[in-house]
């Protein structure tokens, strides 16, 4: 499986060093704790606790010939999903090591509330080869602010060791045919056994455990990779600091175990505030009754004055990271178009703009529009009462969301607006270092590069963009991997291999892109040239957005060739027509959808289902999953299209404001089956963050 990271490949380790505690819950001192599997947990066992909503945590433990690494995130207050990847030393025939990638999904029933304890039902490991795979309902209850007792049943591992019966028929043999299925002829079947164990907050920072398991270990024992001499286990949980814990066991009365976790809620900032620079006060007009002359519209008659606010304006901005691309001034409203290059929270630029208006205009202008552009595409228009900026400044924010009007920004109002000029180069450039990561591939848990990346644009005019990337790699193992692809398919992923042999230098995408506003709620971009890594051709996009909806459809064509392995300027023979149309939705709390139906890279037709939990400063976790004609044997090893993504601000890790994030996509394989062309600039996510339902969930960010 490969996992990319496209900034900084540390950036997940050092954002968990830097985390804060989970909260505990409020009726007790009990600190969260997490088990061998990575998830909610005593020691071996689960429990029926849950973390902090959105806590995102990460766990390495390790006995006796097993390792596992888990991320667990807690996707809302009562769901928790677990991906975890393990390596069973000896487990394969020949002695060799299993390397193995399971999925868990937790849901909270209820929760304590006076005698009743607190309930959970679990699938571990629910698809595939079923290594671990378990179900389980357990009850949790808080007997003492620092102690805790936990009771449940469990079937498959959990139910493997000392049965109490098979309430609900034999458990058949697993079929998992190329894995990635769920097991769910499996759930709930076979025999069930009871577990149960205590947690003890002895300090502040020590947690003391003890479970008995009701996991016989069966595999492990019959191929001599571990003794199972008790059902008993023990173990001490230690908070080096917040937000990190290393954890001791004494396992099965013969082995020990080490278990080092990290965890963070992106809900909550994990740097100190005081990094990035406070905004511009508001500066009040004086009353017209004390200073009429100040209220003059007199200005207006000047062909200096306005190239004089613009350029000034202009300045104050770029010292925020705000480029104004332009601005129109009246005696009574100013419209300014900006484009957001620092802050993650559009709000946040639209407020330190308004700020900067109310010192650079006149006083009688009353109404700011404030229009937000990407490059050249104006997204949204935020409209102000200069009057309600004055009086609200010590205000919440959500005082003056509830004044402002924002509406679409599709053509031109009915007067000019004068570009500012030398401010925006048409030329940028960067030369940065950069990490790919390979991980969790099935025959090394660990390979990567480290190298230097070029990369320009220039923008030719308004709307056409001309863009390319370059990289060398400096040091690296990328290109060690020993699988060669078995596809039955066209080989149009599953060849990543080759391309990261022979791509040395390679040349990353070279493309042209027109990007304009067709009519109202609509955009388009058109694409050409060497699109990304494997591919180049035409892409052709249109997007339906209201500003003020929560629903987007869009439409996607794609004529694309592949490109050789080097990446330099050659083709292979294979080509095709592909693409997609999609709808996007935004839901409560955090949570957006979007689903693909269309034609894929392999000439296979299916759809693509994702979900996101996104937080106002800009991380954003997900999953995907994707179902084509392609069968599971035609697909091979998963048999199916799946992974999950993982977006960090860059800004969490150094607290200073930055639009950059390291994009992160773990998948089961590269295979060929639902593979999708990775095209740079898709317009949903450049318009997005400018529209009604991204503004009012960050607009806490407004006075900032």
């Amino acid at each position: 499986m490969k996992l990319f990271v496209t900034r900084i490949g540390a950036t997940v380790g050092a954002t968990f060093l830097l985390a804060g505690p989970a909260t505990p819950q409020a009726d007790s001192l009990i600190t969260d704790s997490t088990n061998l599997y990575g998830a909610p947990g005593l020691i071996d066992l689960p429990t029926a606790e849950v973390a902090p909503d959105a806590n995102l945590s990460f766990t390495v433990s390790h006995f006796k010939n097993t390792t596992r690494n888990t991320l667990t995130f807690q996707i809302t207050p009562r769901l928790t999903g677990s991906f975890r990847y393990s390596a069973i030393l000896g487990y394969q025939p020949g002695n060799a090591t299993l390397y193995d990638r399971s999925f868990d999904l937790r849901y909270r029933i209820w929760d304590e509330k006076g005698l009743r304890p607190a309930l959970s039902f679990g699938l571990q490991d629910f698809m595939g080869t079923g290594i671990y795979a378990a179900e389980y309902f357990v009850a949790t209850k808080t007997i003492t602010p620092r102690l805790r007792v936990t009771a449940g049943v469990g079937w498959g591992r959990l139910g493997s060791a000392n049965s109490i019966g098979s309430p609900f028929g034999t458990r058949p043999p697993l079929n998992f045919g190329e894995g990635g299925k769920p097991n769910y002829d499996q759930w709930f079947r076979g025999p069930m056994s009871a577990f149960g164990g205590i947690s003890w907050q002895a300090t502040e920072k020590l947690l003391l455990k003890a479970e008995y398991s009701s996991d016989a270990y069966a595999a492990e024992t019959t191929r001599g990779l571990i003794e199972r001499k008790s059902s008993w286990n023990f173990g001490a949980e230690y908070q080096l600091r917040k937000g990190v814990k290393l954890a001791g066991y004494y396992l099965y009365g013969k082995e020990a175990g080490i278990q080092l976790s990290f965890a963070l809620n992106p809900r909550v900032s994990t740097v100190p505030s005081g990094n990035e620079t406070a905004p511009l006060p508001v500066a009040p007009r004086p009353s017209r009754s004390s200073n009429s002359a100040a209220w003059s519209t007199d200005w207006t008659g000047d062909p200096t004055v306005q190239p004089g606010i613009q350029t000034a304006t202009a300045k104050a901005l770029a010292k925020d990271g705000i480029l104004l691309k332009s601005m129109s001034l009246q005696p009574a409203r100013a419209e300014v178009r900006i484009e957001n290059r620092r802050y993650m929270s559009q709000p946040q630029a639209i407020g330190r703009t308004a700020r900067v208006l109310t010192r650079a205009l006149p006083a009688s202008v009353e109404t700011f529009v404030i229009t937000s552009t990407v490059g050249d595409l104006p997204t949204s228009s935020v409209t102000l009462r200069r009057s309600d900026i004055e009086a609200l400044e010590n205000a919440p924010a959500t005082a003056m969301l509830a004044r402002a009007q924002i509406s679409d920004a599709a053509g031109r109002p009915a007067y000019a607006l004068t570009p500012t000029e030398g401010l925006e180069p048409r030329l940028t450039w960067s030369l940065a270092p950069y990490v790919t990561v390979s991980l969790f591939d099935p025959d090394s848990p660990l390979r990567g590069d480290f190298g230097l990346r070029a990369r320009a644009k220039y923008r030719i005019a308004p709307g056409f963009e001309l863009s390319g990337g370059i990289h060398k790699k400096l040091v690296g193992n990328l290109d060690s991997a020993k699988r060669l692809s078995d596809s039955t398919l066209p080989h149009v992923r599953s060849d990543f291999g080759l391309y990261d042999q022979q791509g040395d230098p390679a040349l990353e995408h070279l493309t042209l892109a027109w990007y304009a506003r067709p009519g109202k709620n609509l955009y388009s971009r058109i694409t050409v040239g060497y699109l990304e890594q494997m591919y180049g051709g035409i892409s052709g996009e249109v997007l339906w957005k209201p500003v003020d909806s929560r629903l987007a459809l869009g439409a996607e064509v794609n004529i694309v060739r592949q490109r050789d392995f080097d990446q330099l300027l050659g083709f292979r023979d294979y080509d095709v027509v592909m693409g997609q149309a999609s709808a996007y939705y935004t839901f409560n709390n955090g949570f957006s959808g979007q689903l693909d139906v269309g034609r894929y890279l392999a000439g296979d037709w299916g759809t693509t289902v994702s979900l996101n939990r996104e937080f106002a400063n800009g991380w954003k976790i997900g999953a995907y999953a994707t179902f084509t004609t392609a069968s599971a044997t035609d697909f091979g090893e998963g048999s199916f299209d799946k992974g999950i993504r993982l977006s960090i601000p860059i800004s969490a890790l150094t607290g200073t404001p930055s639009r950059t994030t390291s994009q992160t996509v773990l998948r089961s394989l590269s295979r060929d089956g639902g593979a999708q062309l990775n095209v740079e600039g898709r317009l949903y996510d450049r318009v997005r963050d400018s529209h009604r339902p991204d503004l009012e969930q960050r607009w806490g960010r407004f006075w900032r």
